[in-house]
């Protein structure tokens, strides 16, 4: 199986003729929910999120490790789930989940699946903090039930690795955006072609905590990005370990990938392989 085809479906650009060809039919349908749930008969702006199918890769070997991986904009679970598969990581169980569909505003408002509703790739630009922890509670909620002696952790492609990203300070915080408290301690955090949300204050909120000062200085982050990404721009992934790293996250690995777009290529999961495999401390993975 050829990695890159995780360029088609999950690109920023690229999932609009995605959501074309998939989700036309139910536009009408999800408009209405969408005002629906936003604007009449509740005087609350508080949205409800529908998820879709969960696909659960099985271990082939003894199960160490549960990591959930999350596709990007306008993908599913599905073909995740098929590429996690074919790894040599027999000890790890993936659970693939698949983000609601909603109105994205990047796209005009057209509906695709989307972890959180983003406008635009920047600094400046605001966060969908309700987005954001509805679907870091559903990620962590997957996880809850997993053996203690089972180690867990989170990763994901382009909007999967900035939900993963944004989980990791969840964790580090030990509170979503809301303030509700975040269950989980995670072990690894892996973002491909991926951006970080809510770096604005990140810094000065990790500074005035000594147990999250601590927990994010002991959480292993591999980041890895292409130079020539034209979708999720190499900058991005660049400014996004920079910020990480000053907030405090010490443990923290950029892989630069010359001459690489959008999508993964086999040297990429290669290295993703190996780094899990050390920090992990698997065993027979090879």
């Amino acid at each position: 199986m050829s990695y890159s085809h995780h360029s088609m479906g999950s690109g920023l650009l690229l999932s609009l003729y995605y959501s074309l060809s998939h989700f036309a039919s139910s536009t009408l349908l999800i408009a209405l929910n969408f005002i629906d749930a936003n604007f009449l008969g509740s005087r609350t702006t508080r949205r409800s999120f529908d998820f879709g199918r969960t696909h659960v890769v099985r271990p082939k070997g003894k199960h160490q490790a549960t990591i959930v991986w999350l596709h990007g904009l306008g993908d599913n679970g599905s073909s995740w789930s098929q590429l996690l598969e074919s790894l040599p990581l027999p000890n790890i169980k993936w659970i693939c989940p698949t983000a609601p569909t909603r109105p994205v505003a990047l796209l005009g408002g057209f509906p695709c699946t989307a972890w959180f509703d983003v406008g635009e790739l920047s600094e400046d630009g605001p966060d969908d903090w309700e987005g954001l922890d509805a679907s870091a509670a559903h990620i962590a909620n997957l996880l809850s039930t997993e053996p203690s002696d089972v180690k867990v952790g989170i990763g994901g492609f382009s909007m999967g690795a900035a939900m993963a990203l944004y989980s990791a300070t969840s964790c580090a915080l030990g509170r979503y955006g809301n303030g509700n408290p975040y269950p989980i301690n995670l072990t690894v955090v892996v973002g491909l072609s991926g951006w970080l949300p809510g770096s604005r204050g990140l810094r000065n909120k990790i500074e005035v905590s000594h147990e999250a000062a601590r927990r994010a200085a002991s959480l292993p982050i591999l980041l890895s990005h292409g130079t020539c990404d034209d979708v999720v721009p190499f900058k991005f992934g660049e400014k996004s370990a920079h910020s990480l790293n000053i907030a405090g996250f010490q443990y923290l690995t950029f892989k630069t990938y010359e001459g690489i777009g959008h999508y993964t290529v086999p040297k990429e999961m290669d290295e993703v392989c190996n780094w899990l495999t050390a920090r992990l401390g698997l065993e027979g993975s090879r």
